[in-house]
């Protein structure tokens, strides 16, 4: 009987952990990727790998209803170690027009603006896991896969105008509550 219960407990356990397990190997794969030269196999393996486990660590959280507000924000810390990763090995092995960085950085301006707006008026970090920032965060997950197939003053424009859209969204939804 002891030895039911200690398993059924092992098991318990394991099911709390599985999502947040799964989330932090997205912050270690893409620590990894530090140490790969930008579109090398080993880079590759591990962004594929990270952008695998962001896939399924909240569908397993919400299968095995696991889901919780710490594992939304560990979920959040580990998308952003993923794309400033990526970014820090991508961004210098690509040329990227001026008006692509000017427009990206209007768009980072949007989005500061709405950590800053949400923060002072829901007096917490506000994270929107709207359908334009989903749509966004696929569109910068496929850029840097196709770059060898697609040009890139096209797919850079593309994945601009879908953040632009997912930033005004993420405007309105913080400015009207919708988002919280």
């Amino acid at each position: 009987m002891k030895r039911i219960m200690k398993n059924e407990v092992k098991n318990i356990r394991f099911r709390e952990m599985a999502a947040n397990a799964i989330t932090g190997c997205r912050i270690i794969l893409s620590l990894a990727m530090i140490f790969f030269p930008a579109f090398s196999s080993g880079f590759y393996v591990c962004y594929l790998a990270a952008g695998f486990t962001d896939m399924v660590d909240g569908t397993i959280a919400r299968k095995l209803g696991t889901d919780s507000k710490l594992g939304a924000k560990l979920d959040t810390a580990a998308d952003i170690v993923f794309a400033a990763v990526s970014l820090f090995r991508v961004l210098p092995a690509i040329q990227i027009s001026t008006g692509i960085w000017i427009w990206t950085g209007l768009i980072g301006m949007i989005k500061i603006f709405n950590v800053v707006y949400g923060f002072l008026k829901q007096k917490q970090f506000a994270a929107v896991h709207s359908i334009g920032n989903k749509l966004t965060g696929i569109a910068l997950f496929v850029f840097p896969l196709s770059l060898s197939v697609i040009d890139i003053k096209y797919s850079s424009v593309f994945v601009c105008m879908l953040a632009t859209f997912a930033a005004i969204q993420e405007s309105c939804f913080i400015r009207s509550n919708a988002g919280f």
